[in-house]
């Protein structure tokens, strides 16, 4: 999964790579040149008291220092500048895809798990990529060449590097192999935490209206100290690590010491190759430390690269057609014909054999008891979700055949919990039309009987908060609807988005629409009789089945069902 995410997200960064890799090579070589010099000073210089040597010898270390430092601070450079695109191109790829998804896979992640999958997991990821390319791409050159030239200093040594360096591999190896299943956890305990900490936030009133602090308090101790026992013992691991690197760091220092002094009394090795040797298998060992540090974040990086995959391999269950139509004809239709949804799974369907026509200039109204599928039925017309059977029309053609955006173009949902986004009155208005006028707006506004309230607040520069918070649930479905009649659609979509308003203020809101949009097909999906009493069709739903359909005062006469949820809301007199 890692691989393959690296491979897809790094493939138009070629070129910094190139970068990195020359820098790189060229740097890593100066640096292991450094030691040799270093022993011809020694040996040569300062063993003989050959001042002029040792100045030359000198001035060309501090040439090789000078190339050294502008290849690392380039290869960082360019280190840099790919990881942040790689971590810019991973968000925006998580973004669209999301914004693909149909509510149920949505749902089926959960929001919480998307933003840390989007933010956390990326960001390790995109640190990674960093530390590949400042250490890991250092670490194969430096360790290879550094075998070379500490072999050329003095082969009888050579075993000491057979020892020491597959310790260190199989030591750390067998640390960083338990680290997998931690962080897997890890990822796992965080989105838990910010689950819990999303539901506290957005439920806050009736936390404190129910006394609930404590247990919430509680409920959130709960998931964090599960992902801070997970982290603890991802940490005990990693302090593991650096012992066991430092013991073998140091311990191989005093051998070359041990044996090397033993080759220097016998007069096999010369001082300065002694030291150069050191060097080298310091240089070699820093090589194993900085894949070793490494080592550890890919684990980490491994489940966040697996859980990025996770979403970008989700199929959407609603998908574009192969050859879209890109013109509807302007008929202002919606039919249902025949049509069942069922989630996957479930034994029974939510809607079955449901048929009949929302036609232009028309009201057609939709009503049941609370599960009845009204919700379900809207949602199947803009293509929130698909139709398991059947069909769904908009102005004669199957809303899977139709593109889109020319299909949603067409419609004008007010959904059943209304969202206002983080701005004004006016960029909320003009979310579906922004090339809407302020005349256009405030007679929206005027209509949606919204006026009075917004020039309380301000105007059309009034202040929203994040998701509306800061006006009342009627206010939220009132500049809804507003929203809405901006866009001057040809099919109007309203679920249940007069369930806040009072009766008086629901009857001259719907009669201001009446003459607004008398061009368009009007479907309501209602709770509340008093809202449909005067639509001109209304389709009655029970346990996913049209029972009934037609006028308030036919039903009143053929559907039982009808009359049950009538007089359950109204007297005779008021039905009557």
């Amino acid at each position: 999964m890692l691989t393959r995410l690296l491979r897809t997200f790094l493939r138009p960064y070629r070129r910094e790579l190139t970068y990195v890799l020359a820098l790189q090579l060229v740097g890593t070589v100066a640096s292991l040149y450094l030691p040799s010099l270093n022993a011809d000073i020694i040996d040569f210089g300062i063993a003989t008291g050959n001042t002029d040597y040792i100045l030359s010898t000198g001035g060309w270390m501090l040439l090789v220092t000078a190339v050294q430092i502008v290849c690392s601070v380039g290869a960082v450079y360019y280190s840099a500048r790919t990881a942040m695109g790689f971590g810019r191109d991973v968000r925006s790829a998580l973004f669209h895809r999301v914004g693909e998804l149909s509510a149920r896979e949505v749902a089926a992640f959960g929001p919480s798990s998307l933003i840390t999958r989007n933010t956390n997991d990326v960001q390790q990821v995109q640190l990674l990529v960093v530390m590949v390319c400042t250490m890991l791409v250092t670490a194969p050159i430096m360790c290879a060449a550094g075998i070379v030239m500490a072999l050329q200093e003095d082969v009888g040594l050579s075993w000491l590097l057979v020892a020491f360096v597959p310790a260190m591999v199989i030591a750390v190896g067998l640390i960083v192999v338990r680290m997998v299943p931690l962080f897997r956890g890890v990822q796992e305990r965080i989105d838990e935490v910010n689950r819990v900490l999303r539901e506290q936030l957005s439920g806050i009133r009736v936390v404190r209206a129910f006394v609930r602090e404590r247990a919430e308090t509680k409920r959130f101790a709960d998931a964090n100290t599960a992902l801070t026992e997970t982290a603890l013992k991802v940490g005990r691991l990693q302090a593991l690590t650096f012992p066991v690197v430092m013991l073998l760091f140091n311990g191989s220092s005093v051998a070359v010491l041990w044996f090397g002094a033993l080759r220097l009394d016998t007069g096999e090795m010369q001082i300065g190759a002694l030291t150069a040797f050191l060097s080298y298998l310091m240089q070699i060992l820093m090589s194993v430390t900085m894949a070793t540090f490494i080592s550890m974040m890919v684990p980490r990086a491994a489940v966040c690269a697996e859980r990025i995959n996770q979403v970008l391999d989700a199929e959407p269950s609603v998908t574009p057609p192969l050859k879209p139509v890109t013109e509807l004809p302007a008929r202002a239709e919606v039919e249902f014909r025949d049509v069942e949804f069922r989630y996957p799974g479930a034994a029974d369907p939510v809607l079955r054999g449901v048929s009949f026509r929302a036609e232009q200039g028309k009201t057609t109204a939709v009503i049941g008891s609370t599960g009845a599928g009204k919700t379900t039925l809207l949602n199947l017309v803009p293509r929130l979700i698909d139709v398991t059977a059947g069909a769904v029309l908009v102005d004669g053609v199957d809303v899977r055949e139709a593109d889109p955006e020319v299909l949603r173009g067409k419609l004008g949902l007010v959904p059943q919990k209304p969202y206002l986004f983080t701005g004004t009155v006016a960029s909320n208005l003009r979310y579906g039309n922004p090339d809407a006028t302020d005349d256009d707006l405030w007679q929206a506004l005027d209509i949606a009987q919204a006026r009075d309230f917004v020039e309380a607040m301000g105007g059309l520069d009034a202040a929203i908060a994040q998701g509306g918070t800061n006006v009342s649930g009627g206010q939220r479905q009132r500049l809804s609807i507003a929203r809405a009649l901006v866009r001057r659609p040809e099919v109007y979509l309203f679920d249940d988005a007069f369930s806040a308003l009072d009766v008086a203020t629901d009857a001259r809101l719907r009669a201001a629409l009446k003459p607004h949009t008398a061009h368009a097909a009007v479907v309501v999906v209602a709770q509340r009789v008093s809202t449909i009493l005067d639509a001109d069709r209304i389709v009655v739903l029970d346990n996913g089945s049209v029972v009934g359909v037609g006028t308030h005062r036919d039903l009143l006469d053929t559907c039982p069902t009808y009359v049950e949820i009538v007089q359950s809301q109204l007297t005779v007199e008021q039905a009557a």
